[in-house]
């Protein structure tokens, strides 16, 4: 008879993680924490990275969500009544998911857009790094760059407006 904490386990391989990982899709599931002897698995979606404290760490990519640009809120009472009303036709650029922002594609190359650029729905704007894997961005829609909202490198939350964009321009 044979022991069964002496006997490896499969709670832990690739095939196991991907299929935690599905059904954590399928019931919305933020976390999953599993235990077995002294081994331990944590899995986490959403704004937090996965956590994995196994015997042979692994990574999953992050899920992506591709949003739609909306509308940007006028600003508050006070802020002065023209420049609302020239702003309130602008279009926020948001971004998909939590990570790094990088407006260059490469330190040393030029920015993806600048302000004053033309845009349309399939340009690359910018990069957000989410657990060492690099996503594209689009513009997904036409327009002028009036404003860029945050600055290379810095971390960016899921639906902070990155770019102002101006559909008329």
């Amino acid at each position: 008879m044979s022991d069964s904490k002496s006997t490896p386990s499969n709670v832990f391989n690739v095939d196991t993680v991907r299929a935690l990982v599905e059904l954590m899709k399928q019931h919305d599931l933020s976390e999953v924490d599993l235990r077995e002897g002294d081994q331990k698995i944590s899995l986490k979606r959403g704004s937090q990275a996965p956590i994995y404290a196994a015997p042979a760490p692994m990574q999953v990519a992050p899920m992506q969500q591709a949003v739609a640009p909306a509308p940007v809120a006028a600003p508050a009472a006070g802020g002065g009544e023209s420049a609302a009303a020239a702003d309130s036709h602008l279009v926020a650029i948001k971004s998909p998911m939590v990570g790094t922002f990088y407006i260059r594609p490469k330190p040393e190359a030029d920015p993806f857009v600048r302000v004053g650029d033309h845009v349309s729905d399939d340009t690359v704007v910018c990069i957000i790094e989410a657990m060492k894997v690099f996503n594209d961005i689009k513009a997904e829609l036409s327009g002028k760059v009036v404003k860029i909202l945050v600055k290379n490198e810095e971390p960016v939350e899921y639906g902070q407006p990155l770019f102002m964009i101006d559909p008329q321009g």
